[in-house]
């Protein structure tokens, strides 16, 4: 038994519109335990729409539509899924009724045009829409075939699914079993060295185990199919504590740890402090760690050092080192960081000077290149050299940058 996700809706292929629908539908599809496998999208066209179902009729049992059910010539899905099973669309009377007390609830008069979304394919049933005027249809138009429509407002979607389809589903004997999946966060470590690592896992039948990559970091997804979450989740747990002891000090956390979240609870744990001095991040450190609630806690501020100017008079870096070394150099970068930890007065002191680029790359010093310093306890004081690659765009080197000083502090504060 599987299910296929149709998404109707032209601006969704010309990406006027993120398709969070087909996010939300797969993650539920999940935990109902109901495997699929495709998804497609259709703009609106009545033949394209067809060659969908045909598709996805020989090979699912449950087609779940959004999109299409609006007032207007172009939502065309009720229609014209009715005219591919051959059966005419009925008005039904109380659609009208509802979707006329909806008018009068908010002072308006119903548009002629709305009598359209009253029309569903005939021995379909109501997908009732407490708050919107599409209704969906639940319609099994042959034997093995169920059929599912939802309007493409995601507000509206998601009420009607929980109130209503979950309800069916489960009734109809789908949703007996969960697919519950953990996600667990690497850094510093590229996907297919992680997957050569862990391959023993990767064929595992339940739990599953499948390596991804993207923003700089990979994750290994864990999933199992079992009667509940507990039960899920016991068959996860050791497969996840195999994988954590393989990856090691490259392993940060799982599901929505970040690295700010993970270096706050660190500093918060052994009542540490931190500040940062930022050159061309501009202040994207700063912003990640204070994204954290309660990261007041362990975090007490920064500096944006931009002009060499700040970075001698409110960081002390010396002016000879600049002329020296340049700005983007370790000697600055450890100088920047014992700076802001000495100015105010925190157990770290983070900072981050690079060039992002487009521009100010040379040969020796090209776009991509950044130096971290991270200043401890005592006077210990670190450099870090990473070389991002001068293909990137300016905002991903930034954003690079910031979580791998986080990466370096993560790592310095459990190595001790």
């Amino acid at each position: 038994m599987s299910a296929e996700i149709i998404c109707v809706g032209t601006e969704l292929l010309l990406g006027d519109i993120l398709n969070s629908n087909a996010k939300f539908l797969a993650q539920q599809l999940a935990q109902l335990g109901i495997p699929h496998y495709y998804q497609t999208v259709v703009g609106d066209n009545p033949e394209r729409i067809k060659q969908v179902i045909e598709i996805a009729a020989s090979r699912v049992q449950i087609l779940i539509f959004t999109g299409g059910l609006g007032p207007t010539p172009d939502d065309l899905t009720c229609e014209t899924i009715a005219d591919f099973f051959g059966v005419p669309l009925v008005e039904n009377a109380a659609i009208i009724e509802d979707i006329s007390e909806k008018f009068t609830q908010r002072g308006r008069v119903m548009s002629p045009s709305n009598r359209k979304q009253a029309l569903i394919p005939q021995g379909a049933e109501i997908l009732p829409n407490p708050t919107g005027t599409a209704p969906g249809i639940i319609w099994q138009p042959r034997p093995g075939l169920t059929i599912l429509t939802f309007p493409g407002v995601p507000s509206e979607m998601h009420r009607m699914w929980s109130e209503t389809a979950v309800p069916f589903l489960k009734s109809q004997g789908w949703g007996k079993e969960i697919i519950y999946s953990r996600s667990l966060k690497f850094w510093g470590i590229g996907e297919s060295i992680l997957a050569e690592k862990v391959s023993a896992y990767l064929n595992l039948p339940n739990p599953t185990v499948a390596p991804y990559a993207g923003n700089g970091e990979v994750r290994l997804r864990i999933s199992a199919k079992a009667s509940d979450s507990t039960a899920s989740a016991d068959l996860i747990s050791p497969i996840e504590k195999q994988l954590r002891e393989i990856g090691g000090l490259d392993c940060y956390g799982a599901d929505d740890d970040t690295l700010a979240s993970v270096v706050g609870d660190l500093l918060r744990s052994s009542g540490e402090t931190l500040s940062v001095a930022e050159s061309c991040t501009g202040g994207g450190l700063g912003q990640m760690l204070t994204e954290i609630s309660g990261s007041s806690d362990y975090f007490l501020g920064g500096v944006i050092s931009y002009d060499n100017s700040v970075k001698v008079g409110l960081l002390g870096v010396n002016p000879e080192d600049l002329d020296k070394f340049g700005a983007v150099s370790a000697t600055v970068a450890e100088q920047m960081a014992v700076g802001v930890k000495g100015r105010l007065f925190t157990t770290w002191g983070l900072s981050i000077t690079g060039i992002a680029g487009p521009t100010g790359g040379n040969v020796a010093k090209p776009v991509g290149l950044v130096y971290i310093g991270l200043a401890g306890s005592g006077d210990e004081v670190k450099s870090y050299e990473c070389r991002f690659g001068a293909m990137w765009h300016r905002s991903f080197i930034r954003y690079m940058s910031a979580c791998q000083a986080l990466d370096n502090l993560r790592r310095s504060l459990l190595k001790r």
